[in-house]
């Protein structure tokens, strides 16, 4: 049995926030710079340089990617074989990331009561998904999320018939009605299977896969492949002005489903699709 002290577990999501919004990962920063090298669009490569000059600046001068710092999302893999020391975990998750936005500067964008609408002032509470492993670690990862995008993720309960043209069908559908709001270049998480949250948890997670790792199943990569192509030709292209490039990514996860239904879910992030991950 390892005790982790919840005071590791807050340092380490402080630190965590912070990152996550000052650097995009290597995978995405590559996969935008490359976007700008392939665009034949004069307007639309003009964006993908001026996207590609901002993470510059704010990886010099350590000021936040976007001014959207998003909504925590921290999903959790505990090990089993560990002993938590301290306060409840929730507790110093939330300690964490309200640390991480006050020290880092931040914007908070967290209010208590969806109607009241009054701001927490501290970006918390965040969002937190476990899951209990089997070993001694934890490993912690953390995605801010902007709403700019999220507010354009979509939930489709398909039916079995529907098969992969009515999943195809439905990805184009959401990024066609998503168009420039979302803020193009898109990277677009399917969560396909399970039930209707289970669905929507698994789109989440599909953000944070490295785009260049397609799923491990043939048949979904080749899904996976497929829509990307078909949604870059859609000509939304960068900022919804036109061009090539309107999705860097698709990244698709599934789980087992009920005889009698095929739930969805899009789950749709700006070129700012951050994530770190860390392993205790």
């Amino acid at each position: 049995m390892r005790t982790i002290h919840t005071d590791t577990i807050i340092e380490n999501i402080k630190e965590m926030c912070m990152e996550a919004n000052l650097r995009l990962s290597p995978d995405m920063e590559q996969a935008v710079r490359q976007a700008e090298q392939a665009e034949d669009s004069r307007i639309g490569k003009q964006i993908l340089g001026q996207l590609c000059e901002n993470l510059e600046i704010a990886g010099e001068e350590k000021i936040p990617i976007c001014q959207d710092t998003g909504m925590a999302i921290i999903f959790v893999r505990l090990g089993q074989d560990v002993h938590i020391d301290g306060i409840n975990l929730s507790d110093a998750i939330h300690a964490g990331v309200r640390q991480g936005y006050q020290e880092g500067y931040l914007r908070k964008s967290v209010v208590k009561d969806p109607l009241l609408r009054v701001n927490t002032g501290d970006n918390t509470p965040a969002i937190i998904h476990y899951d209990i492993v089997p070993g001694e670690n934890v490993e912690l990862l953390l995605a801010p999320k902007g709403f700019g995008s999220e507010n354009m993720s979509r939930v489709f309960m398909l039916k079995p018939a529907d098969g992969a043209e009515g999943v195809k069908a439905a990805v184009i559908q959401a990024v066609k009605d998503a168009g420039p709001n979302a803020c193009p270049p898109m990277v677009v998480g399917v969560g396909l299977g399970g039930d209707f949250e289970k669905c929507a948890m698994l789109a989440k997670q599909a953000l944070t896969r490295n785009i260049n790792e397609g799923s491990p199943l043939s048949h979904i990569r080749e899904l996976e492949e497929t829509l990307l192509e078909e949604l870059n030709r859609l000509g939304i292209g960068p900022g919804g002005l036109g061009g090539r490039t309107t999705v860097l990514a698709v990244n698709i996860e599934t789980y087992p489903t009920h005889i009698a239904g095929m739930p969805l879910a899009v789950n749709i992030c700006c070129h700012v699709n951050r994530h770190v991950k860390r392993v205790l």
